[in-house]
């Protein structure tokens, strides 16, 4: 098994070829790699494209996060940086109804996305992927509801499917 904590260490390194070494063994690492996912998620802001891309395939191969990565998760899920924020999304959602304290985060992100008309800064994947991670979440997002009675009406077709399937994960 490979050295978690050095590789999650290597994402740091100044050097890109280093940076995108670690990335790829903490692909290969499949499940294994899961305490590396705060900063796999991180590392989606490189601006080493082939980083970018490794972190991206080790976060596909993750499965759901340690419990102790949920409250960073959160933070990163609001990210300015859309490929940040969707995979802290996407991690939230594989963790269920551990996040359910990422409900309030998720749920603001799903309103970024019905006012994405206001907001062209706005990923609108990152608001679908919300509206996914609150329905994996389940009756512990009923705060949620609101927002995704709203979403589930939105003109994107895409956001208002995710989002009826979320309610109806949440029993209503």
């Amino acid at each position: 098994m490979p050295d978690i904590e050095a590789l999650v260490a290597s994402l740091s390194n100044a050097d890109a070829a280093r940076r995108e070494e670690a990335a790829e063994s903490l692909c290969r690492a499949g499940a294994d790699a899961a305490p590396a996912a705060v900063p796999l998620v991180q590392a989606c802001r490189d601006e080493d494209d082939q980083v970018r891309e490794w972190a991206v395939a080790a976060l596909e191969e993750l499965g759901p996060p340690p419990t102790a990565a949920i409250a960073d998760l959160i933070g990163l899920a609001s990210d300015s940086h859309a490929l940040v924020a969707y995979w802290a999304t996407t991690l939230l959602g594989r963790s269920g109804e551990a996040a359910a304290a990422a409900t309030a985060t998720l749920a603001a992100s799903l309103e970024a996305g019905i006012n994405a008309g206001l907001d062209t800064g706005h990923d609108p994947a990152v608001s679908e992927r919300a509206a996914w991670a609150l329905g994996k979440i389940g009756p512990g997002a009923a705060a949620a509801k609101p927002a995704l009675e709203r979403a589930a009406a939105a003109s994107d077709p895409r956001l208002a499917r995710l989002a009826r399937e979320a309610l109806a994960a949440l029993g209503g």
